[in-house]
């Protein structure tokens, strides 16, 4: 899903080569031989639900890719705010996480482009504001996004 029509401006510094990543995470499982008691088992998906991550495998799915360059033309498009620095997280750090806590806050600052079939960033912003509804629907699900080289 990468779109190859993206330019940046003179102001817009390409990040660096490489893509970003969304991954969702939909489910965990236990890495355990041991078969849960059933009495036991409320805390097991206690801890699945709010993220304890000792011996559990995180499932992750491949949701979108885009080129570096072409996310942080598309950052610099969203005006400046939460969102932006959000997103901007990932230039900063490598990594961000999308939670139900940053759904309305990134929909809201990417639905333009969504619902402008000319803009560069139609089809990203379109399946962005897929998976926050996912999330909205389902707060255990997050969007883990990360940039590779």
């Amino acid at each position: 899903m990468t779109n190859p029509n993206v330019e940046l401006s003179t102001s817009e510094q390409p990040a660096s080569k490489g893509n970003v990543y969304f991954w969702s995470l939909r489910q965990k499982f236990v890495d355990s031989d041991d078969d849960v008691p059933e009495e036991a088992q409320q805390v097991m998906y206690y801890s699945l639900a709010i993220g304890h991550h000792v011996g559990m495998i995180d499932c992750l799915k491949n949701e979108l890719v885009c080129p570096l360059d072409g996310y942080q033309s598309w950052v610099n498009a969203i005006p400046e705010g939460e969102a932006r620095r959000k997103l901007q997280g990932l230039i900063t750090f490598g990594e961000i996480n999308i939670d139900s806590t940053h759904t309305s806050m990134l929909a809201l600052a990417v639905d333009g482009f969504a619902k402008d079939e000319n803009s560069p960033y139609c089809e990203w912003s379109s399946t962005l504001i897929r998976l926050l509804g996912e999330i909205e629907r389902e707060p255990a699900i997050y969007l883990i996004v990360k940039r590779r080289s």
